[in-house]
């Protein structure tokens, strides 16, 4: 069975292009995914199809209401996680990508403006996550993301699945830095290491680098 993935947000056709080309594509192509984008203006009732109202208490910005998202999500009959994409949330990691890639489906949630109220998150959503500490004007591009970094761990979506299992935080630290010919570009030559033909000697290598470059990342 594919996985599902919802996704729910004002702007359908920010998704149309980027999930139609590259990883995504073939996924979906490979039959491992089908994509639903869920346009949240259809779950309004007036002329105006608004999606947002002023804060209670007063302040700036423009707040999105609960009850679009609630008719979404049960127009759906989506089944958990149901995630909503908030500077609030935890931050993805790599654990979460292949959580949702061993799942049925998945349904994430996209803000806009300057908050979404705050029952979506306690009475709908089963997890907020973040991309990190920094906000962006939605939730879309963080959607995108997401939906990157799980679909290219699904069957068919990689021609070459150890490269995914090769990368960065794939059961362990950063992955060792990466060469390809010309041997010598300018003056900076790639490390003789790895033209030596010795594989014992180059997985050592790769082994060492990416403990000193995670090493190095906690440190800072």
């Amino acid at each position: 069975m594919p996985l599902r993935i919802n996704v729910v947000t004002i702007f359908p056709d920010f998704f149309r292009g980027p999930l139609g080309l590259s990883i995504p594509s073939r996924a979906a192509a490979a039959g491992s995914v089908t994509y639903n984008l869920v346009d949240l203006r259809d779950f309004t009732h007036d002329k105006h199809r608004t999606v947002d109202d002023a804060p209670y208490g007063g302040g700036a910005g423009m707040v999105m209401k609960p009850q679009p998202f609630f008719e979404a999500v049960e127009s759906l009959g989506a089944k958990p996680p149901v995630v909503l994409l908030s500077p609030r949330g935890k931050v993805f990691s790599h654990d979460d990508a292949l959580r949702f890639a061993e799942g049925e489906e998945l349904t994430l949630l996209c803000g806009h403006y300057k908050d979404i109220d705050q029952r979506v998150a306690d009475h709908l959503a089963t997890e907020e996550i973040s991309l990190g500490d920094f906000v962006l004007s939605g939730g879309e591009a963080a959607a995108l993301a997401i939906i990157d970094a799980t679909v290219r761990l699904l069957p068919g979506a990689m021609s070459d699945l150890d490269s995914a299992r090769g990368d960065s935080f794939s059961g362990r630290g950063l992955s060792a830095p990466s060469y390809t010919r010309p041997p010598e570009y300018r003056g900076h030559a790639v490390p003789e290491v790895l033209l030596s033909g010795d594989h014992a000697r180059i997985e050592r290598w790769r082994a060492e680098e990416g403990k000193r470059l995670t090493d190095e990342r906690t440190r800072k």
